[in-house]
């Protein structure tokens, strides 16, 4: 009778401890690959999370959310408590749907309505979308408004195409690198982009969603509203029509995270003021890009998924941009499976970078 009890009560304590809380004592960020889209989620060592924008639609929804999953998995949380659409470019909210049958999401937030308008997406937000909330909240958020998640700071500093106008805390200098704003074809959408501020006691992050080089330089000139950063992420996969030198230069981050594809983004220019700006350490990539070559790429242990389709030598020189249209190439398949790269940073500002395809991680003090 004795022995019963003693395994009856291990087995109980065993229940007990599986059912405890997350007791982590990092901010834990996921940048997940979803094959030059954006999915980057957000773990506070109490378990509540964050998840910015559920990758792509079409046939790669499955196949992202299951990433998406995965990284919640690893994570410890069961549902998304706060989920942002920086915008509403497929590669952004393509996913949702997919992504909200697999697993609960508790708030819905975005910039507002479409201004770009395409059939699939104005269906998406006049049918699905509002059946998705529907067991949830949505909110509609502005520069200036703090998102709730227990255990770090999120604040919105663009969204709808406007800016924060007052500077954060400790921000607010001259910024001496606007001169004159290069000119920008920007994509309608891009611009409108919810851009979050993180904050986890000293440790800094800014995701800007697909924020364009005017947008940028509203942000941060003629005074820098933000201040500087540890981490950048996103960098709109890596295109020119962001991460403009008087921004990057501006936010002097230590790390990049770049949400790039094997033939989307890490555009030379944007490796060019990556690498040159003051205080930069490493460039961190989702993708090897065929459009960096050699001569730009990340050093391969930055590197989070390489090229499945891997000619017999790979050119130092970077692969001349495809011209749009129907006679342009299909970028390149990665079938194999998705990594993601994390960042596990402390209160102290301290943060770790791993990179789940090698294990090699590096820790900035």
């Amino acid at each position: 009778m004795r022995r019963f009890f003693g395994l009856a009560t291990i087995v109980v304590c065993a229940v007990l401890v599986s059912a405890q809380p997350r007791l982590a004592k990092t901010l834990d960020i996921y940048v997940v690959d979803v094959e030059g889209g954006n999915a980057t989620l957000f773990v506070s060592p109490s378990g509540e999370s964050l998840l910015i924008d559920a990758g792509n639609g079409g046939a790669g929804a499955q196949r992202d959310a299951g990433r998406i999953i995965e990284a919640a998995r690893d994570a410890g949380i069961t549902q998304i408590d706060s989920l942002i659409i920086t915008h509403w470019h497929g590669d952004h909210y393509g996913g949702l749907a997919e992504l909200a049958s697999r697993i609960p999401i508790r708030r819905f937030i975005d910039h507002g309505p479409n201004v770009q308008p395409t059939e699939a997406t104005d269906t998406f937000l006049k049918t699905t979308y509002p059946a998705l909330y529907a067991r949830a909240t949505h909110t509609v958020v502005k520069p200036g408004d703090a998102i709730p998640v227990a255990g770090f700071g999120v604040r919105v500093v663009t969204s709808a195409g406007e800016v924060i106008r007052a500077p954060l805390a400790g921000a607010g200098k001259p910024n001496p690198l606007c001169g004159t704003l290069k000119p920008v074809e920007a994509i309608p959408e891009d611009r409108q982009s919810v851009g979050s501020y993180i904050t986890f006691g000293k440790f800094h992050a800014l995701h800007p969603g697909d924020l364009t080089r005017d947008k940028e330089f509203e942000l941060v000139c003629p005074t820098n509203r933000i201040g500087t950063v540890g981490v950048l992420l996103g960098l709109h996969h890596g295109q020119d029509t962001s991460s403009s030198e008087p921004f990057v230069h501006a936010l002097q981050p230590r790390v990049a995270i770049m949400n790039n594809g094997t033939r989307k983004g890490g555009y030379p220019e944007v490796m060019r003021t990556l690498y040159t700006s003051p205080g930069f350490e490493d460039l961190w990539q989702m993708h090897f890009s065929l459009l960096s070559g050699q001569e730009y790429a990340a050093p391969g242990v930055f590197i989070a998924n390489g090229v499945d389709d891997q000619p017999s030598a790979v050119p130092i020189a970077p692969m001349p941009l495809p011209q749009p249209g129907s006679n342009a190439p299909p970028p390149p398949v990665h079938s194999g499976r998705g990594y993601w790269i994390k960042v596990s940073a402390q209160e102290d500002g301290t943060f770790t970078v791993t990179n789940a395809r090698n294990g090699f991680s590096k820790v900035y003090r």
